[in-house]
């Protein structure tokens, strides 16, 4: 039994060292950038651009915060242009061009992205509408419920035809009371 355990001890560390290695060795492959820059105005252009620009492969992480190898192509990039002198919206016409809208966090005004700058403002606009016209109409039908009274909408002939015929000439007798009541009041 002994030398069960001591065979299945010695594979454990054979495999700890293994998976160990292996961590190691991705870990030297992803291996981060320093860029050089000639003076801060070109470092903090930079830094802003890998900010603004979204990673094409995570898709919900930008630049800055991405390690894919597409992240990194374009962080070189972005650097040799803001190295070479170029303006932010060269460098935006260029990602554009190359990734369509989608590459930045703040897609241009055009008719292809209206619908991304309009549409969220026009459905907020058409539901403060709806809801007040809604609240108007049911302020509308209040009013005009109590205006007319209670006792104009209901029929009293029909009235307490599953009563007896005592209780219903009780009941009708107190609706024109009230309603009377209710005359003399408003005038």
């Amino acid at each position: 039994m002994s030398a069960i355990t001591k065979r299945l001890s010695a594979l454990f560390k054979v495999l700890a060292l293994i998976v160990t290695l292996g961590s190691v060795s991705s870990l030297s492959q992803a291996a981060i950038e320093v860029f050089e820059f000639d003076n801060p105005r070109q470092e903090a252009q930079y830094q802003a651009l890998i900010e603004e620009f979204r990673c094409p492969k995570c898709q919900n992480q930008n630049l800055a915060g991405s390690d894919s190898v597409i992240s990194q192509d374009l962080k070189r990039k972005t650097y040799d242009m803001v190295m070479a002198g170029q303006s932010d919206a060269q460098i935006r016409e260029y990602m554009y061009e190359r990734y369509g809208d989608f590459i930045s966090y703040k897609p241009p005004v055009r008719p292809s992205t209206w619908i991304l700058w309009y549409f969220p403002p026009v459905i907020l606009l058409l539901l403060i509408v709806g809801w007040l016209m809604r609240t108007k109409a049911n302020n509308k039908k209040q009013v005009s419920t109590v205006q007319s009274g209670a006792s104009n909408d209901i029929d009293l002939d029909n009235l307490g035809s599953n009563l007896s015929e005592e209780e219903a000439q009780k009941l009708k007798a107190l609706l024109k009371e009230h309603s009377n009541d209710n005359l003399s009041d408003k005038k």
